[in-house]
């Protein structure tokens, strides 16, 4: 019996690659952040959802976290933009987030949803903004 063997790229730019994904949804945090005074006078809920592309071949392989993308810094990073200083735009927030976290050791693409539900806007769910980095 014959048996072919499959081997996998563990490489950036190889056809597995591209695949590996890590999700984090629905980080949930308080800020001060708007256009209209009124929206920064008390803490508003903003909901964020981090996808983020990376090599995770050698974390499949060695089961270490040393060689992953640590999920709690994106947190870290997430949830210390959204609780920091006072912002008018939901783009400048994720637009922060996705720089910082780009710049975490094996990150080569990250996007960032920054959502809030505005008291002025209701009665939708929510107003959105995705923003999407890659290294170049």
């Amino acid at each position: 019996m014959h048996r072919s063997k499959v081997y996998w790229a563990t490489f950036p730019g190889g056809d597995n690659w591209e695949v590996d994904r890590i999700d984090l949804e629905g980080m949930v945090f308080s800020g001060r952040h708007g256009v209209r005074p009124a929206e920064r006078e008390k803490p508003q809920e903003f909901k964020v959802d981090v996808k983020l592309d990376a090599d995770l071949a050698e974390a499949a392989r060695t089961d270490s976290v040393g060689d992953t993308v640590d999920y709690r810094l994106v947190y870290a990073i997430a949830k210390e933009v959204i609780e920091g200083e006072s912002v008018q735009l939901i783009e400048t927030l994720a637009g922060k987030i996705a720089d910082r976290v780009l710049g975490l050791k094996k990150v080569a693409a990250v996007s960032v949803r920054v959502t809030k539900r505005p008291e002025s806007m209701r009665p939708i769910d929510g107003a959105s903004v995705k923003i999407s980095r890659k290294r170049a």
